[in-house]
C-alpha cells in the first residue's frame, strides 16, 4: 500500500512544469520505540524547555533562536529574518543544472524520497524529464525547503519515477585524505590477496533485503511480548569475543589458507 505523500508541489524545468507529490523512501515506523516513565507511578514523563539560569519553564511564545557569539552571548534572530533568506518558493523543484550521475559520490547523498506525478495531466511532462535524464546519464540539481531547512537536492530517474536525494552541505563532509593518509601504501602480499579473493568469490551472492534485518528488534519484541504475558523472557546466550593475545598470534597466510579450506565443504557461493 502506497504511503500518503508528505509534500506536494511542482517540478519545473525551464518552461515545463508539472504537479508532483513526494514521500520519504525510507521509514522508521516499525522501529521499536520506548517512552520514558516514572518507575514509581508508571506515568509518562514530559520534557519541557526550562531557563538554564532560573530553572523556570519557558513558554512557547518566549522561545527564540540564538547564534552563539561568545561565552553566554547570543545574537537572537526573529522568524521573519530567517524566512527572508529562504527560497521564495518552497513548493517548486526548479532544476537549475544537470551533472553526470556517477560524478556525485555516495558520501554526499543524505535522505532519499520518491517523486511521482500528482495527476494524469502531469504524467507526460514528468515522463519526458525522467526519461531524458535516464538517456543522458545525468542527474538534476535543484534547491528545496524540506524539514524546515533549505537544501540542495539531486533528482535521478528510477523505474517509472524519480528519486530525490537531499544532499549534505559542503561543511558536513570530511576530507577522506585527513583520515586515510597515514595508512601504509605498500601493496599486500600477493598470496594473501589471492586467498582473500577466493574467499570473496565463494561468499558472493545476490542481494536480499533480508540481509539487513534487525535481529535486536526481533529480540526486543520477544521480550516485550513476554512481559505483556507476564512471563520471564529467555536470556539470549552471549557470544564469546575473540581474545587477541601475543601467544595467540598466527600467520595471516596460515589463517587464510585454513579459511579457504573450511569454505570448500560449505554451501556458500554464487546464486
Amino acid at each position: 500500500m502506497a504511503q500518503r505523500s508528505f509534500w506536494k508541489g511542482y517540478l519545473k524545468l525551464s518552461l515545463v512544469t508539472c504537479r508532483v507529490a513526494m514521500t520519504p523512501a525510507t521509514t522508521e515506523r516499525e522501529k521499536v520505540r520506548f517512552h520514558t516513565l516514572n518507575r514509581a507511578t508508571g506515568n509518562r514523563i514530559e520534557s519541557r524547555y526550562v531557563d538554564a539560569v532560573t530553572g523556570k519553564p519557558v513558554k512557547d511564545a518566549d522561545e527564540a533562536r540564538g547564534y552563539p557569539t561568545g561565552e553566554d552571548k547570543y545574537v537572537i534572530l526573529e522568524e521573519d529574518e530567517l524566512e527572508a533568506v529562504a527560497l521564495e518558493s518552497t513548493r517548486t523543484i526548479d532544476i537549475e543544472m544537470f551533472v553526470p550521475r556517477d560524478s556525485i559520490g555516495w558520501i554526499w547523498l543524505d535522505s532519499p524520497h520518491y517523486l511521482l506525478p500528482d495527476d494524469e495531466i502531469a504524467e507526460e511532462a514528468f515522463a519526458v524529464i525522467r526519461d531524458a535524464m535516464d538517456e543522458t546519464g545525468t542527474a538534476g540539481i535543484a534547491r528545496l525547503v524540506l524539514y524546515r531547512r533549505e537544501r540542495a537536492v539531486m533528482l535521478e530517474p528510477r523505474d517509472r519515477g524519480i528519486v530525490v536525494w537531499t544532499l549534505r552541505y559542503g561543511d558536513e563532509v570530511r576530507d577522506p585524505a585527513d583520515h586515510f593518509a597515514g595508512i601504509d601504501r605498500e601493496k599486500p602480499d600477493a598470496k594473501a590477496l589471492a586467498l582473500v579473493t577466493r574467499l570473496i568469490d565463494r561468499r558472493t551472492t545476490k542481494w536480499d533485503p533480508a540481509m539487513v534485518q534487525d535481529p535486536v528488534q526481533d529480540k526486543l519484541l520477544d521480550i516485550i511480548e513476554a512481559r505483556r504475558k507476564k512471563q520471564k523472557p529467555a536470556r539470549p546466550a552471549r557470544r564469546e569475543e575473540p581474545q587477541d593475545t601475543p601467544g595467540n598470534v598466527v600467520s595471516i597466510l596460515d589463517a587464510l589458507r585454513k579459511s579457504v579450506e573450511a569454505e570448500k565443504g560449505g554451501k556458500r557461493g554464487r546464486r
